[in-house]
């Protein structure tokens, strides 16, 4: 793949927030293209909280500040201390180092609600999960110098959007793998499409023609269908957050609001909850609620939610989002009994679905976690080519703009300091030591993180 290959696939992996004020092209190859306008109107207009789409603390940062403060949570300070480096991770934002925004203030730095739910509950739950009980997780706080030349804009990188990134690079490093395990995990990957293939025809007919069908049955297939295409936890968890954050009405969501930021804790609180039992695992491929089970959930989470309306709403949107984020752009599904179950053939039209069950595959496939590191890291260095060319040095996930904001490792002559923090009895972050770190653009191995780990390992030094 060429650099202009490359290049294309990964602006396309981004969502540019302030795109949508640009008039569109009168003719278009896009058949999503009237739904996708008029999702992004249902949603910044046609909600409580849409105007956080556009308008929040963390674009207004992103967009004028000189200087950005942001939360990273270790549970390896004495390793970072010892080598002097913090390696970034994959994940959501592909290869940075995962934070969240930070406020000054006159007594210290208020945390984003986001980053006080990972500090003082996400990690420790993760470390009491990795038979660590007693550990405690160390907040750092970096200060980060925005240069004059920093990209300005709002691009923030959509790893739902990352299925034909995936297969791009499969296609690359496939001969690492013999000819039968090429084989084998092809056909493993069709086999998993070729069976999910009523709930796929199924969304696929609400978003392009508005078939309707009962939330409950639809909910059921997708519940049925996870399994087999575990990118579609990923999927369902968006959509259900994203309502969450979009919908609540409660006291705490309408005090956030006023500060800028979606409320966070609902969607957490949901994954941690004792029905869905995730607490101190984050794998979303396994994100499940049971359907009989969907409106107490909801209800437990937010009082102030409709789980009729809202489960309404799981349909159309993720049907919207199977069709943009699985299907290959610009196509229309052809009819179902016409496929034809070959890989090369369901790449022209699945190509992104298909790159998102390989990249999950390759993690557990034969011989090919030895290898995953390394493809992670091929992706992780498009990505910092990427954000290089644009002059982005804090890049975001740009899936809903929830405050998840990372460090780009690779970022020329990067600024930035920082110190190990204390948190106050109020809730505010206090530095307290100003350590000599060095940030590295080279992943971490995944099994080392904090939300991936769930063993009682010797760690290195390594990004939460």
């Amino acid at each position: 793949m060429d650099f202009l290959d490359a290049y294309n696939l990964w602006a396309d992996a981004h969502a540019f927030y302030e795109a949508s004020i640009i008039p569109s092209p009168a003719e278009t190859t896009d058949p999503l293209a009237e739904q996708t306008a008029a999702w992004e109107t249902r949603l910044a207009e046609g909600t409580p909280h849409g105007g956080l789409l556009r308008s929040n603390a963390l674009f207004n940062a992103l967009s004028s500040s000189t200087k950005l403060h942001l939360l990273h949570v270790t549970h390896a300070l004495e390793e970072i201390n010892e080598h002097g480096v913090l390696y970034p991770s994959g994940g959501c934002l592909v290869g940075s180092i995962y934070c969240a925004p930070l406020t000054a203030v006159d007594h210290g730095f208020r945390m984003h609600n986001l980053a006080s739910y990972v500090l003082n509950r996400e990690a420790p739950a993760f470390l009491k999960r990795a038979g660590r009980p007693e550990a405690t997780p160390t907040p750092l706080l970096f200060e980060v110098t925005v240069p004059r030349q920093a990209y300005r804009g709002l691009a923030g990188v959509d790893y739902l959007r990352l299925g034909a990134i995936h297969l791009s690079i499969y296609s690359h490093l496939e001969y690492l793998l013999s000819k039968n395990e090429r084989h084998q995990l092809r056909e493993t990957v069709i086999s998993r499409t070729k069976n999910s293939a009523s709930f796929l025809a199924l969304a696929s007919a609400i978003a392009h023609t508005g078939a309707t069908v009962p939330a409950d049955s639809f909910l059921q297939l997708l519940d049925e269908t996870i399994p087999r295409l575990p990118i579609l936890g990923y999927l369902y968890f968006e959509a259900l957050a994203e309502y969450l954050m979009l919908h609540s009405t409660s006291d705490e969501t309408e005090r956030l609001a006023d500060l800028g930021e979606f409320n966070n804790w609902l969607y957490k609180e949901m994954i941690f909850s004792s029905e869905l039992a995730m607490a101190g695992k984050f794998d979303l491929a396994k994100f499940r609620p049971a359907p009989d089970r969907l409106d107490s959930l909801l209800t437990e989470v937010d009082s102030t939610i409709d789980p009729k309306h809202a489960r309404h709403y799981l349909v159309d949107r993720i049907s919207y989002l199977v069709a943009a984020r699985l299907f290959t752009p610009g196509q229309f599904p052809e009819t179902w009994r016409h496929t034809r179950w070959e890989f090369d053939s369901l790449a022209a039209h699945l190509g992104p679905l298909l790159g998102h069950l390989i990249h999950r595959e390759l993690r557990t496939f034969g011989r090919y976690p030895d290898f995953y590191f390394y493809f992670d890291q091929h992706k992780a260095l498009q990505a910092w080519n990427y954000w290089n060319h644009m002059d982005i040095v804090t890049p975001f996930n740009g899936t809903i703009p929830k405050g998840e904001i990372g460090i780009n490792p690779a970022y020329p002559d990067l600024e930035y300091r920082v110190w190990r923090a204390e948190q106050d009895d109020a809730g505010c972050l206090h530095p307290t030591e100003q350590l000599d770190v060095t940030i590295a653009p080279r992943l971490v191995d995944i099994k080392y993180t904090l939300m991936r780990n769930s063993r009682s390992v010797k760690l290195p030094s390594t990004a939460a």
